[in-house]
């Protein structure tokens, strides 16, 4: 058993460690909120543009964009987003795994994949697994920027544009709820034809210069838009994994505290025994 001194040093260790995971999950619940916000004002941009190139494509039926077409898969190609820093449990290597099943059908197919990686940790994880890694960006923060990101989002689509790849993938995680976030992989392109049941039945819509240009356009940011939600969504599962995280390791520490405060009383006592039988046997020898 380990000396008194020895486990009163680890205790106040695990102490100074609690005392910093406590802090850890009370910064993370406190940047979550502002993140389940920033979360919630960019969806309805990203719904509401889906709808007006529906608008657009029932003005100028004739006009079909190259993002619209479908064409047999031969390459794929896949952005993924991920967090910057670890300490937020699984987050990461359960949408690691999800993606790993799907490029293992993809290649059973006989289809090659183009990888564009958002976030440190997915650029560390796929290197070392020799994936075709086409474009990566890290270290976007806390508060993303569309900016940020359009060079990497530009890669992919004009690969698609040029015919270099047949179908684009987003994978990023998807906020449920703080305990749950789940691996998501959504299709950017081709994009689906929006349902004429859920466009409006009349719309006022002036175009200038015609439907047919400015669905160029639309659509570019569209794309654009669904990666900037999924990366802001992205951000809220980091937080959220982050706090649940750090307040199973405050517990987890205040657990090994109390064990360890057992183990020094127990080699307290026998320490204090020991003194006794020493006392016992010195007076008994006189």
């Amino acid at each position: 058993m380990a000396s008194g001194k020895e486990i009163r040093t680890k205790i106040a260790s695990v102490k100074n460690t609690q005392k910093i995971t406590r802090a850890m999950q009370m910064v993370a619940a406190s940047k979550l909120r502002k993140t389940q916000d920033r979360m919630e004002a960019s969806r309805p941009y990203a719904e509401r543009i889906r709808t007006v190139i529906g608008h657009l494509s029932e003005a100028n039926p004739d006009y079909r964009h190259p993002y619209l077409d479908k064409r047999d898969v031969k390459r794929v190609g896949y952005i993924i987003v991920s967090t910057d820093r670890g300490l937020c449990g699984s987050l990461n290597v359960n949408m690691f795994r999800t993606i790993l099943g799907d490029l293992s059908r993809w290649q059973g197919e006989g289809v090659e994949a183009d990888l564009c990686l958002i976030g440190a940790k997915s650029h560390a994880f796929f290197r070392r697994l020799r994936t075709n890694i086409v474009a990566a960006t890290s270290h976007v923060g806390e508060v993303p920027k569309v900016a940020d990101l359009v060079g990497a989002i530009t890669t992919m689509t004009d690969a698609y544009r040029e015919g270099a790849i047949d179908r684009l993938f987003f994978v990023y995680n998807r906020f449920v709820n703080t305990m749950s976030q789940n691996a998501q992989i959504a299709t950017l392109l081709p994009v689906e034809p929006v349902d004429k049941a859920e466009l409006q039945e009349y719309w006022d819509y002036i175009y200038e210069p015609s439907a047919g240009e400015l669905v160029d356009g639309v659509l570019d940011r569209y794309i654009e838009s669904q990666v900037y939600r999924g990366v802001v969504e992205n951000v809220a599962c980091e937080m959220a994994a982050k706090m649940v995280a750090m307040k199973a390791a405050t517990e987890n520490a205040g657990k090994f505290i109390d064990q360890l405060q057992l183990d020094y009383n127990k080699a307290r006592q026998a320490a204090i025994t020991q003194e006794i039988a020493e006392i016992v046997g010195g007076a008994a020898a006189v």
